[in-house]
This record gives structure tokens, sequence and C-alpha cells, in this order.
């Protein structure tokens, strides 16, 4: 794989400032050599983005360079993703294990930044989520915990789960758990980039910290007819209109206001002339969640405010509800591993707290079934105006941010195996 040409030396004074602080006593910071590796493979990564499901290259690219480090990385069967177990056999190990998880897939958009020499290279794709970076995060992890284990000093094994397909609902991260991702595992954990937290400092929160993310799609049919009559038909257009304004409001008074359950349109198609009442009309939008309780029954609630809706314009409904991603739900102790390892590494200063996002992420599907907890990674330039938000086609990420992820990781791995007993 050719990777596109980088140098650590590349980021912000203000992050190489953040650099020059002393690490903690702990083993396993990242040499200034695989540094300058890591930003030369994001790069590459975000030169040649690939959507979920079609992150072949990707997946052969990590595959390459971690058998290039001596470990055994097992592709998913689908073909994209892979799972490595770093420092041994977890089911020899005597307890379960910590897993660091990555995403590796992009977004359907294209990329619009100027000026920087790693801009995607393939039309309409885009690495504006950040998960190029996340991957290289949990990559640079498992070189280093690798390096640990070489030295003996790498107590108990580490799995390194890189996912396909998080953008696609229900999320990837349903197949890599049908392929045994979390066999032997006790714990998990991962970062998402957030580019309002400035790079050299995480924010973490105790219980949920996303929310959960459902698809609706909504066709409604009806005998149409001509606008001078709308008597003699189901006016569809006025229909999909009240199913649009009136559900949401309805939502709202028939759950708790604290539960954050929202329905948001984006798109409505109905008719093709002004004076013909269409026979079919089509809404499609998300449901979000801020509680998981509510969320397990959102489908009943949605789908009795639409055909009351329906039902009152003499509209026939029929409803597709597409279930997505649960809240991820931050565990209490596996949130206080990662302030730990942070702390160990850069202070107490580098840890802020942050508010639970409107946002998806099949992150929670692993939380199912195991504790764990997502930190936000800080990829903001320090000093830097403006926000680059995610999902934008001019997202960047300051690349301090590796440096900062690996670290976390690699010390969160020492301090779990530290603290957790034999």
């Amino acid at each position: 794989m050719s990777l596109a040409s980088a140098d650590a030396s590349d980021a912000s004074d203000a992050s190489e400032e953040a650099d020059s602080a002393p690490p903690g006593n702990l083993p396993g910071a990242l040499p200034e050599a695989l540094r300058a590796e890591l930003v030369a493979f994001r790069r590459d990564l975000h030169m040649h983005p690939e959507l979920g499901h079609q992150e072949f290259r990707t997946t052969a690219a990590l595959k390459a360079r971690l058998e290039k480090a001596g470990l055994a990385p097992r592709v998913l069967p689908g073909g994209t993703g892979l799972i490595c177990d770093v420092g041994g056999d977890p089911d020899a190990a005597g307890r379960p294990v910590l897993a660091l998880r990555a995403d590796i897939d992009a977004l359907p958009i294209p990329d619009t930044k100027a000026g920087v020499p790693y801009r995607s290279t393939v039309p309409d794709r885009a690495h504006a989520c950040g998960h190029d970076v996340h991957t290289t995060v949990v990559l640079g992890a498992g070189l280093v915990l690798a390096e640990l284990a070489r030295q003996d000093r790498l107590p108990q094994p580490v799995r390194l789960i890189f996912q396909p397909a998080e953008e696609v609902l229900p999320g990837g991260a349903t197949e890599a758990l049908e392929c045994g991702a979390l066999d032997g595992v006790g714990r998990i954990i991962a970062v998402h980039c957030d580019p309002r937290v400035d790079a050299g400092r995480i924010g973490l929160r105790h219980g949920p910290i996303t929310s959960a993310c459902d698809r609706l799609e909504v066709a409604l049919d009806g005998p149409g007819g001509h606008t001078a009559r709308p008597h003699l038909t189901t006016d569809l257009v006025t229909a999909a209109a009240k199913v649009v304004s009136e559900v949401p409001a309805l939502i709202a008074r028939r759950v708790d206001a604290r539960s954050g359950l929202s329905v948001t349109w984006g798109r409505i198609e109905a008719g093709h002339a002004c004076n013909v009442i269409p026979q079919h009309a089509e809404l499609s939008g998300t449901i979000r969640c801020l509680d998981l309780d509510t969320w397990r029954q959102a489908p009943d609630i949605i789908h009795a405010a639409v055909q009351e809706v329906a039902d009152l314009h003499r509209a026939k409904s029929a409803i597709n509800y597409v279930r997505g991603v649960p809240p991820v739900v931050n565990d209490a102790a596996v949130t206080d591993l990662l302030r730990d390892a942070m702390t160990a590494r850069r202070g107490a200063d580098a840890v802020e707290d942050t508010a639970q996002s409107l946002g998806g992420e099949d992150f929670s599907w692993y939380l199912e079934h195991v504790p764990g907890a997502m930190a936000r990674l800080g990829v903001r330039t320090p000093g830097e105006r403006g926000v680059r938000d995610l999902h934008q086609g001019d997202f960047d990420a300051d690349e301090y941010a590796i440096t900062v992820g690996v670290e976390l990781f690699t010390a969160a791995a020492l301090v779990d195996a530290a603290n957790r007993p034999s």
C-alpha cells in the first residue's frame, strides 16, 4: 500500500506544544517514528475512503501492518473488518480481556477541503466522521501494545476490533458480534472524534453519551382526483403535511419529555402536477431517543401516532420502521478507567465533562453484551475559531489527536490489567 507523504511535524504549533508535555510513568508512550508512520497511515486512509461493506483496501492495509508486527489478524467473513489479539490468547488469560474498537468506513459525501495533500481521491466519498482517526488510533495502540508484549510488559491480552459499516443501519457491530468479536472480552472501549473538544483532551460522561437512532418510512395511499374537488378524494398532500407536523406533536405528549423521543423528517414526495391530487405520497425521516427504555417502546408509539393521523385524513398508511442503534450508555466503572488512564498520561486537566449527543453510534450494540465506554476524542486545533463539524465535506482533524488516542488506549489496557483481580 502506498502511503501518503507525511510527517508528525506537520501538526499545529499549539498541538506540538501540548505534545511536549511529559507523559505519566506508565509505559506505552507513542514513539516519534511510529507517530509519523501513523499520521501517514491516517492520511492514506483519508485519501482512499470506502463505504460500509466496501472497505477492502482499508482492511488489507490494516492486515498487512498488523502481520508485519508479528500479529495474526482475522478478517471477518464478509471480507471487510478484522479482529486481532495482542499479547496472547484471551482464552488462556484466565479472565476476560479488554477490547479496543474502531470503525473503518467512510461517508457518501464529497470532500470539500482545500489546501491539504490528503484530500479524498474518490468522488463523493469522504472520511468526514473521523473513522480514519479511530482506525489509526486502534492500530497504533495495537502496535505499541505488541511491543510491550514482546518485552513481557503487557500483563494480559488485548483485543483489537476493526469494524466495518458503522454508518449502515443497524451497523456493522452486529456482524462483528455474530463473528465472536466479544468472545473472551470483559470490557470494551472506543473513542469518537469531537470537533468541539481541543486536541490533547478527551470528553467523558457516565451513562448515555449518544442517542438512539432509527429510520422511519411512511407511504400514504388513496384515491386522487382533481384539485377542484378535494372533497371527493383522499387529499394525500394535506394528509402528508399533517403527518409531518402532527406526529411529532403527538409523540411529545405521549412520552416523558426527558426521554428525548423525536421524529425529524428529511424527505417528502407527493404529486407531479399543481392541479392533480396524487394517489401516493412518501415520507422518511429519523427517530432519535435519549432513553433506552423509551427507545424499546418507540416502534409501537410511532406506529400508533402515524396511523391515527392518517386515519383522520382517510389515507391508507404503510409504515416501515427500521431499527437502527440504541443509545451508547457508558458504564461508570469503565468510564472511570478511561479517566484514570488519561489522568495517568496527561493529568486531570486533560479530561472534561461532555454532554449527551443526539448522534447515533453502533458501539451501543457491544454494550448490550459487556460493559464499556466511549470517550470524545478532541480533534480541534487549540485556538482555532469555529467548528468543522462531523458529516460535513470540510471536516478535518488535528492529527495530534492520534497520539492522544493511542496513549489513552495503551494506558487503559495497563491500568485495567493492574486494577482487576486475576
